[in-house]
C-alpha cells in the first residue's frame, strides 16, 4: 500500500504549480540518476531498461562511470513442476510446503531445475551520451560485472559479515536466511534450467554483459511546458555477449518529469516511466533460460530535493522506487513443489525460485553532488521485499562532458 501512496501522491503533485516559481530555465537536466538497476543474477544478463528522467538532451558529449556492489543470497533449492495437467491440478488444491508428488521420472514425469546463488556481485558501466538534434540524444553502454566474496575493503555495507552484523545486533535475529550456515565470505553459483543447461560462476569471474544503445525523444508540448511537465520517449536495443546468454534485447519506454523551482535557491522533482523489455528477440547460440516469460515490464518512480549552493553549485538528495515483473510465470508457483532445507534455514530457503515468480522491487536513497561541469551520484539500495536478489546495493557513479555536441 504505502508503494501506491508513494506514486500517487507523486502524481497529485502534477496538478498543483501554485507553490512553485514559474520558469523553466532550471541549471539541471531534470532528475539526477546513475544506472541503480538491481544486479539480479537473471537481470545481469539481459539488457533491462534504465528509466530517464532528464527534460531535454544533452547539450555537451558527456561521459558517465559507475561502479555497484550488490549481496546476493538465495540457498540450494530444486524445482520439479509436473508435466502431466491432472496431475498440476492436484497440486492446485494444496499449500505450496505439502506438495510432495515427484517419485521419480518413469511415475511422476516432471520438469527439474536447481539453484543456488550466494556471491557479492560488482557492476561497472560506462555510459556515453551525445545530442542528435535538438530533441533527441542517444546513450551507448558498455556493461561488465565480477563475481566475488565480497571481502573488504572493497565491500562494506554489502558483505556478508556486516549483513549478518546487522541481524545479528539490530534487526532480524540471528541468521535469519542461512548465511552463517552455509558460511559467510565465499561464491556458490549455479543455476540449471529444465533443459539440463547449466549457468556456473566463479570468485574472480568477470563477465562483459554487452552492449546497449537508447535513444530518446524530447517532444514538445506547450500546455504541458508552460506548467514544468516534460515528457520523454526512448527504443533500446541491447546485444548481450555472455556466454549463458549471445541474445538480442529490444524494448521501449516512456517518462514524465514534474519540475518545482522556488525562491530560496531549492528545487524539487518527480519522475515517474513505465517500460517493456522483450527479451531474447533473437538469439546467437544456445542459451540458459533465464526466465520463462519472454517480456519484462517496469515501474520506476521517484522524488528528488535539490538545494542550490552561492556558486550554482547543488546537493540533491532523493528517493527511488524501482517495480519489475517476474522472471516465470507466477501461475508455475500454483503447482510446483520445491525441495530445500527447510529445517535448517529459518525463512528464504525457498526464494531462489519462489521470488522469480513474483515482482521483484526495491527502494533506493541517491545523493548527488554537482557543479556546472561534474556530477557526483551515491546511492543505498534495500531489498525491502526481502528477495534477498539482492539484498542490499551500493553505487557510485561520475559523470563528466566530453567534447562539445554541436
Amino acid at each position: 500500500m504505502h508503494k501506491l501512496v508513494f506514486i500517487i501522491l507523486g502524481i497529485a503533485f502534477l496538478t498543483d504549480a501554485s507553490a512553485q516559481h514559474n520558469s523553466s530555465a532550471f541549471l539541471k537536466n531534470g532528475i539526477d540518476k546513475p544506472s541503480m538497476l538491481p544486479i539480479h543474477h537473471f537481470g545481469m544478463f539481459s539488457s533491462r531498461i534504465n528509466q530517464n528522467f532528464k527534460v531535454r538532451p544533452v547539450d555537451k558529449n558527456e561521459l558517465q562511470v559507475s561502479i555497484a556492489s550488490a549481496n546476493t543470497f538465495n540457498p540450494f533449492v530444486e524445482k520439479y513442476i509436473p508435466k502431466d495437467e491432472a496431475t498440476r491440478n492436484e497440486m492446485r488444491q494444496l499449500i505450496w510446503y505439502n506438495r510432495h508428488f515427484f517419485i521419480d521420472q518413469e511415475t511422476t514425469p516432471a520438469e527439474y531445475s536447481t539453484i543456488v546463488v550466494d556471491a557479492v556481485f560488482k557492476n561497472i558501466r560506462i555510459d556515453f551520451t551525445t545530442k542528435l538534434t535538438a530533441k533527441s540524444d542517444l546513450t551507448f553502454t558498455l556493461r561488465s560485472y565480477l563475481v566475488t566474496k565480497g571481502l573488504f575493503p572493497f565491500s562494506t555495507i554489502t558483505s556478508d559479515n556486516f549483513i549478518e552484523w546487522f541481524h545479528s545486533n539490530i534487526a532480524g535475529g540471528e541468521d535469519p536466511f542461512g548465511r552463517r550456515y552455509y558460511g559467510l565470505n565465499q561464491v556458490n553459483v549455479r543455476y540449471q534450467d529444465k533443459n539440463g543447461r547449466v549457468l556456473t560462476l566463479k570468485d574472480g569471474e568477470f563477465i562483459f554483459g554487452g552492449i546497449e544503445t537508447n535513444y530518446f525523444y524530447y517532444p514538445s508540448f506547450p500546455k504541458l511546458t508552460h506548467k514544468n511537465i516534460f515528457m520523454s520517449f526512448g527504443a533500446h536495443m541491447g546485444i548481450n555477449t555472455s556466454e549463458y546468454n549471445p541474445s538480442l534485447d529490444f524494448g521501449f519506454s516512456s517518462n514524465l518529469t514534474k519540475e518545482w523551482r522556488f525562491k530560496n535557491n531549492t528545487e524539487f522533482r518527480f519522475g515517474v516511466g513505465l517500460a517493456v523489455l522483450r527479451k531474447n528477440i533473437m538469439n546467437f547460440g544456445n542459451t540458459v533460460e533465464l526466465g520463462d516469460l519472454n517480456f519484462l515490464g517496469s515501474l520506476e518512480s521517484m522524488i528528488e530535493y535539490t538545494k542550490y549552493t552561492a556558486k550554482k553549485n547543488y546537493h540533491s538528495w532523493g528517493i527511488n522506487y524501482q517495480r519489475q515483473t517476474s522472471y516465470n510465470n507466477p501461475d508455475e508457483a500454483n503447482y510446483y513443489q520445491l525441495v530445500g532445507k527447510w529445517q535448517e534455514i529459518h525463512s528464504g530457503w525457498s526464494n531462489g525460485f519462489e521470488k522469480l515468480t513474483e515482482h521483484q522491487s526495491a527502494w533506493s536513497l541517491l545523493y548527488t553532488y554537482g557543479t556546472p561541469k561534474t556530477t557526483l551520484n551515491l546511492y543505498l539500495k534495500q531489498d525491502l521485499y526481502l528477495n534477498n536478489s539482492p539484498d542490499i546495493q551500493t553505487g557510485i557513479a561520475l559523470k563528466f562532458p566530453l567534447v562539445r555536441s554541436k
